[in-house]
């Protein structure tokens, strides 16, 4: 799609990015990049727990803490990182968790112990928690109603990608190397991506900062949790990203045991159907706008249900299958959830957008751990009952969100 000069100039004189500008494509370009690094360095332990369980004689539950620490002080640290980005800026703050979070990978590098590894692990939660919500509160400020839909899966697809590359990547160097070796690698390919964002992200142009008040963050954040709408919202980044990380963190453990008995590289190409996930966000970003939020968020869900199920099967393609559709449709009701934050906050977007991966690492952080429980005592069928479970759960919260009066 192109657009004219003149078209592209109106459009940034009224302080609002169009989709088609070289300054979309710049913005979109170093936010991919951003999830990239993001997901690359948060998400390149996942098909590594059943080797931390092994190394470290630990059962799954806590094998599964190098993934849940991170995401859970991620989740935490992200209600104060959106006040501090509206006081230092988007850019500044997106740019210093990056390079931040690349060096914490790179000194995993020498990291040999379990205790270790679960400190520099919270140390990267900590620091990443001023990529993503501030990165969709840059998108809401800067893209205007027409382009943030698309804008926003595309954001995505770079954490899918990045999500993908992580957990395939240290999985293959695993193969060569000691896993803290392969880790600093990804964290040395990180800070390359890491000046690429700095070099291309546009300047905000709609951003007005605003002296930290430790009062206006408590005050906003409770503005936000008194909106049915975004409580809905919120609700369904809890389910629906506990279902997603529950089956990514013990599909591994299933396909490494008999019948299958997969090697840790063989199962780590399951991982490839992030691409479809990719897909699927920056898909659904359109169709919104064709469809309807209500229509797409039953059919992303209605998606992930049905993969679930799929997963039960024995023949090993079709699980791989289950877990590609059940991708799909995570990464579709993500998108739309995502972007609804953005247009339904009416201030204080980026503590929004903070509320929401709150409870998005938080359910990642909480389910993703007490999978390992019904993975012990039920194997994967319990795994996949706990899964349709917050699926189903997310249908309800959905069909109250629906109910209320739209607010755009």
């Amino acid at each position: 799609m192109t657009m004219s000069v003149a078209a592209e100039s109106t459009a940034l004189n009224e302080g609002r990015v169009s989709i088609g500008t070289t300054t979309f494509r710049r913005a979109n370009l170093a936010l991919f990049c951003a999830g990239f690094v993001t997901f690359v360095t948060l998400y390149d332990v996942q098909p590594l727990l059943p080797l931390f369980s092994r190394e470290f004689n630990v059962p799954p539950a806590m094998g599964s803490l190098p993934l849940s620490i991170s995401t859970a002080a991620m989740a935490i640290a992200m209600l104060l990182a959106g006040t501090l980005s509206e006081t230092l800026g988007r850019k500044p703050v997106m740019a210093v968790s990056l390079f931040l979070t690349s060096l914490l990978a790179c000194l995993t590098l020498f990291s040999h112990s379990f205790s270790t590894l679960l400190a520099l692990r919270l140390a990267q939660g900590v620091v990443l928690a001023g990529v993503p919500s501030v990165a969709m509160a840059y998108l809401g400020e800067e893209m205007d109603a027409r382009s943030i839909g698309a804008a926003m899966g595309l954001y995505i697809s770079g954490n899918a990608v990045g999500g993908m590359i992580g957990r395939i990547g240290s999985a293959l160097l695993c193969d060569y190397l000691p896993w803290h070796a392969a880790i600093g690698i990804i964290g040395l390919f990180s800070l390359l991506l890491s000046l690429v964002f700095l070099k291309s992200l546009p300047p905000s142009a709609s951003f007005r900062p605003r002296p930290f008040q430790a009062r206006y963050l408590f005050t906003s954040l409770q503005q936000h949790l008194r909106d049915p709408g975004l409580l809905c919202l919120y609700g369904l980044a809890f389910l629906g990203m506990g279902g997603f990380v529950t089956l990514y963190n013990y599909i591994g453990f299933r396909l490494l045991a008999p019948p299958y008995g997969l090697g840790q590289s063989q199962v780590s190409l399951i991982f490839l159907v992030y691409l479809l996930g990719s897909f699927s966000s920056g898909v659904i970003g359109r169709l919104i706008h064709r469809f309807g939020r209500g229509p797409m968020i039953r059919l992303t869900l209605a998606t992930m249900f049905a993969g679930t199920l799929l997963t039960l099967a024995t023949p090993l393609p079709l699980i791989v299958a289950g877990v590609g559709i059940f991708t799909c449709g995570f990464f579709g009701a993500h998108a739309i959830a995502s972007s609804w934050v953005g247009r339904r906050a009416r201030s204080a977007k980026a503590q929004a957008s903070s509320l929401y991966l709150f409870f998005y690492y938080l359910g990642s952080s909480v389910s993703g751990t007490v999978g390992g429980l019904f993975w012990v005592h039920l194997g994967w069928p319990g795994v996949a009952a706990m899964i349709g479970l917050l699926v189903l759960l997310a249908f309800l919260v959905s069909a109250l969100l629906l109910r209320l009066p739209v607010m755009e």
